[in-house]
């Protein structure tokens, strides 16, 4: 069993996965295409706005919170 992870090994060339794909590319890069690197700008865009909203909710729900109520 080890003999064959051996062979397997040397077989394979270093290699690393696009993130966005996951097609096999060299070691020195992490997206494979112009269009992966425009969908991962995306995304990272995308994830930025809900963490703004993420936080502007928890903000608002804290001034609930503190606010005094009148009754």
């Amino acid at each position: 069993m080890i003999d064959v992870v051996i062979i397997m090994a040397e077989k394979v060339a270093q290699h690393t996965h696009c993130q966005i794909c996951g097609k096999t590319i060299p070691i020195s890069e992490t997206l494979c295409s112009e269009e992966c690197k425009q969908r991962y700008q995306s995304m990272i865009k995308k994830r930025k706005m809900l963490m703004y909203i993420m936080y502007a909710l928890i903000f608002v729900i804290i001034i609930m919170f503190l606010l005094p109520r009148s009754v």
